[in-house]
Order: structure tokens, then sequence, then C-alpha cells
């Protein structure tokens, strides 16, 4: 059987940032991809999708990310393009697309159950993002809606809901962003649970990522405002409050077949909800080993699962490392990482 002593699951940003450490130390690993091409959640993206910083802090580890060739921070495109010249320069030991239905234990190994055979490996690092994973509330009478519901994961463009009644619901910068390119197209109306905390104009990635590492560090009693869920005033966001478009009202209490029914009891007839609600962490394959816990999270020391020590998990959030689901937090946590898989090793 083919053996490694690392198999990491995903060749996104944290898998390629993973690639880059344990590259350097001459460590028998494999990344494994479940992906048709270099990108991973990037190639999902909506059209008009830009980072919150620029380029030089938006990079994988050993190589910056090169300045865009037009004006503003890159775009899902530049990132693509970044993403697949950085697997091309490193020559990573890497395999697409393979996709991996569980994790078996077998005496002093982990099995991996793929549609290729399986791989044994002595440890593993699970990295396979959230984007598979959209998350939509339960809302009542959401089985009904006989109109459109999709998720930011599978959000394209604004031309596809010309002229229609859509919902954006979420608060975060997906919702914010889809909503200030909606609006202009449609008869949008922005749903959230509280009013959205806007950043002020001058704060971009940056900012959120430190204050995301410092909310982490602080005691109790001393978390730093704003994190990186706030919402980055980028150019489309700032036009969209100039036209008056990022009004939003609060939550529908249920669904009907046509539309949505307010707490005042006033129906509204919607074509089209757009669920900018999150994502949970892409884990089934690790159902088996049974440390995916009822919250969906797998316990954790650091990055090493506390039920199964040869199982690492990275890019998930900030329970996996502050800031480690970004571009810029996912070279700091791969640093660290690698270097304790390679010192654990025999």
């Amino acid at each position: 059987m083919e053996t490694h002593d690392i198999v990491v699951i995903g060749g996104g940003q944290m898998g390629l940032s993973l690639g880059y450490y344990l590259l350097r130390t001459g460590a028998d690993f494999l990344i494994l991809d479940a992906e048709d091409g270099p990108g991973g959640a990037w190639r999902h993206g909506w059209d008009s999708l830009r980072l919150f910083s620029p380029a030089g802090y938006s990079s994988l580890p050993g190589w910056l990310m090169p300045p865009p060739q037009h004006a503003g921070y890159p775009t899902r495109d530049d990132v693509l393009a970044y993403l697949a010249r950085y697997e091309e320069r490193y020559q990573f030991p890497l395999r697409r697309p393979v996709r991996i239905s569980t994790i078996e234990r077998v005496e002093n190994h982990l099995e991996l159950v793929t549609d290729q055979g399986r791989i044994a490996a002595h440890k593993i690092v699970s990295a396979s993002g959230t984007w598979s994973k959209p998350n939509i509330p339960d809302i009542p009478g959401r089985g009904l809606f006989a109109g459109k519901q999709v998720h930011s994961a599978h959000y394209v463009r604004p031309e596809d809901y010309a002229g229609q009644t859509v919902l954006v619901v979420g608060g975060g910068n997906s919702g914010a962003q889809i909503m200030a390119e909606v609006a202009p197209v449609a008869r949008a109306l922005w749903v959230t649970t509280h009013d959205p905390l806007f950043l002020p104009d001058d704060v971009d990635g940056r900012v959120l990522f430190e204050r995301a590492v410092a909310r982490m560090k602080a005691g109790p009693g001393d978390e730093p405002v704003g994190g990186i869920g706030d919402i980055v005033m980028v150019p489309p966001v700032k036009e969209a409050r100039a036209r008056g478009d990022l009004g939003s009202v609060r939550p529908f209490e249920r669904m009907t077949a046509t539309g949505v029914v307010w707490p005042d009891g006033s129906e509204m007839a919607v074509d089209v909800v757009i669920w900018c609600t999150g994502f949970r962490p892409a884990l089934e394959h690790l159902r088996l080993l049974g440390v995916v816990e009822a919250d969906g999270r797998v316990m954790m020391n650091g990055q090493q699962s506390i039920k199964e020590p040869r199982l690492w998990l990275a890019g998930y959030g900030d329970w996996c490392g502050p800031g480690s689901a970004t571009l810029m937090g996912a070279a700091r946590t791969a640093r660290d990482l690698a270097a304790k898989l390679v010192n654990e090793l025999p």
C-alpha cells in the first residue's frame, strides 16, 4: 500500500502553505485535493469577488503575490492565477482530483479511503476548508418556498437576478458585497440579525487579521473591537452606501410558497433568497474516527486532535489558528504546524 509520513487533505491556500514548509524540511508528504484544478475554494468565488488587502499582504509563504495589473486590490481571478503559478513554482507532491470518503484507524497508522484506492499515513492534516459545507438556517417553511434559493457559495453574478424581488440574508462581508451589486438591478432587500457593523473606510484586511490575532490572545474582558467578520468598505460597498442601498431590516419569521412573513404578520412576495449565512467545516471524512463533536468541530490542543493525536486540522477558522481561513493567516498557521508535524515523526 502507498504510505507517507504526512498526508495533507486539501490543495487550497492552507494545503499549499503547509506544502511549502514541509518541502523545506525534506519530509515525506503528499497533498490530496478534490478539485479539478488549482485554487481551492477560490475556484468557486463569485465573478466580482475582491480581496480586502493588497497583494503583498495576501500571499503564501516564500513568494509574494504579484501586484495586479489593474487599480484596486486583487480579484478572484488574480488569486487563482497566483495559486496556480505557486504550485508550478514549488512542484509539490500533489494529486488531484482525489476524493476521500473516510479515514480508518489501522494498527500503527491511519488509512485514507479514496476513490483511487487506500493510502496509509502516519499523520494526517485535514485542510478541506468550508466551501463545500454552506450553512443555511433552518427557517420554518423554507422547504415550502417555490422561488429560487442560492447560497453565496454558488452565487455568480448580479445579472442573474435582474428585475426580480431578492432578499439578501446575512450581515457579513459577503452579504454586503452581494447586496451592493444586486441592488442596482433588482428589487433587493438586505436582511440582517442586527445593524451591520461597517469598519472605517481606511481599514482593510491587514487590520482585520491583526485584530483576529489580538482577539485570540486577549484575556477575558480585554478583547479588541472589530474582527475578521466586520464589513470592509471596499469600493463597491462604498458606492452602495452612497446610493443608499445598505439599509437593512430584521429577519422574517417564516417562509411560505411565495415569499416570507415578517414579525408583524405582514407577507411579502419574493422571487429569490440569497443566503449569505456562512459555512461549516467540511469534516464528513472524519466521522468514522469519532472526533467530530455535536457542534461540527473537533476538540483540539492547538491544531492537534485530542481524541486522535495522529490527526491535525488547519484552515477552518480561528479555532484552528488565528485567521487561518484567510490567505494571510494560512502562512502563519502552516509555519508552526509544519514544524510540529516533523518534530513528532519517528
